[in-house]
């Protein structure tokens, strides 16, 4: 039975270009095909799907216009490349976007952003306000100031990243290659193309062989980016990205490429992440109303329902919600240190910029970054 019909309903996508793509095979930015895969964006704009672009090519992009014909292998003149590679991408990108009336916003992450749990929920929030405000985030590593993460394959795993952080749909990495094959196509004329597989099968291992900067199509950090977007239920397609219209055609439900989908729902990976894979730090003594708001309505947690803060945490670490005999209803992210957390509970929301000097998240956990253990 086929899963592609689950693409037409996916309302947030991460896209992901390649470099080969981006740079015309190391010849220079194609502006040509920036200019056909932004029109696409755009199109999928007006269907109301949300867009993260995830943008390899800025290493590439500089050394051709810095004249060089060779990848250099010391770490300062790769990011000297992507610094200045970086400019003519993004300018790029901003010229063609605004043609459809569309504005656009540069991220740079590392992954020290996405490891650290207080940046986690910067870059989260960043992003998915810019989501909300109808702005394509075009996203890259922040490669002028990283050291062991310049490397092959590593924008397949940022894209991967990018989907968990915003809880995306569906991650589409588009490569020089129409998809993934059950044996490498360029050795073995009888390689079929794989139509969709669970992105958790193992078999796909072998079919990805061992990856390398030209071994099929760097197949095997794809396998791997589509089983870090399936932890946050996001299904993967790998997609030649040179067919024409072919973000637009896979909106449509054309069966495209090879996908790889997810084995549980996008909210639900993230509750099922929230409830097992990180140690709580504090605990929130919560009023009867909070806890009947929250285990009833399912909202986030306000401050002024809450009576009591106990432990030290800091912004985005794990926090249980007891209610006053100490039974535990429910754990989240907090958007607030302890001490921040102290100052503004029992009090309205928006009084928050008044007593802390700054006016941060109104919850002092979103519901997106909760899961309830208890229910009425």
């Amino acid at each position: 039975m086929t899963r592609r019909q689950d693409i037409t309903r996916a309302r947030r996508w991460v896209v992901k270009i390649g470099s080969a793509l981006l740079t015309n095979d190391g010849k220079g930015l194609d502006y040509a095909g920036i200019a056909h895969w932004v029109e696409q964006m755009a199109e999928l704009r007006k269907r109301d799907i949300e867009l993260v672009l995830v943008s390899s090519g800025a290493v590439a992009a500089g050394m051709t216009r810095l004249g060089w014909s060779e990848r250099p292998r010391e770490i300062h003149r790769l990011q000297a490349a992507a610094a200045v590679g970086q400019m003519g991408l993004i300018q790029n990108y901003e010229a063609e976007f605004t043609r459809y009336g569309l504005h656009t916003a540069q991220v740079l992450l590392d992954h020290d952003d996405l490891s650290s749990r207080e940046r986690y929920l910067n870059a989260r929030s960043t992003l998915t306000t810019l989501l909300d405000l109808g702005v394509v985030p075009v996203v890259n590593e922040n490669d002028t100031v990283v050291t062991d993460e310049i490397r092959f394959g590593d924008n397949d795993t940022l894209g991967a990243l990018v989907a968990n952080l915003v809880d995306a749909d569906l991650l589409v990495i588009m490569t020089d290659q129409s998809g993934m094959y059950n044996a490498d196509p360029r050795s073995n004329p009888a390689a079929e193309l794989i139509s969709e597989m669970a992105a958790a099968d193992t078999s796909l291992d072998a079919m990805a062989g061992d990856g390398g900067s030209l071994g099929r199509g760097g197949m095997i950090t794809k396998v791997r980016a589509a089983r870090v977007a399936a932890r946050s239920g996001a299904d993967t397609i790998i997609v030649g990205g040179r067919q024409d219209s072919v973000l637009t055609r896979l909106a449509s439900g054309e069966a495209l490429g090879t996908y790889l989908w997810a084995d549980q729902q996008p909210q639900a990976a993230r509750k099922r992440w929230i409830a097992g894979h990180l140690q709580t730090r504090g605990t929130l003594v919560l009023d009867e109303g909070a806890v009947s708001v929250l285990t009833g309505k399912g909202r986030s947690l306000l401050p002024v329902g809450v009576r009591e803060v106990r432990g030290d945490f800091t912004r985005g670490e794990l926090v249980i919600c007891t209610d006053a005999e100490g039974r535990e209803v429910a754990r989240g992210l907090s958007n607030y240190h302890a001490f921040e957390a102290r100052k503004i509970i029992g009090k309205a929301s928006y009084k928050i910029g008044e007593i802390l000097g700054y006016q941060g998240e109104e919850e002092l956990i979103h519901r997106d970054n909760m899961v309830l253990t208890r229910r009425l």
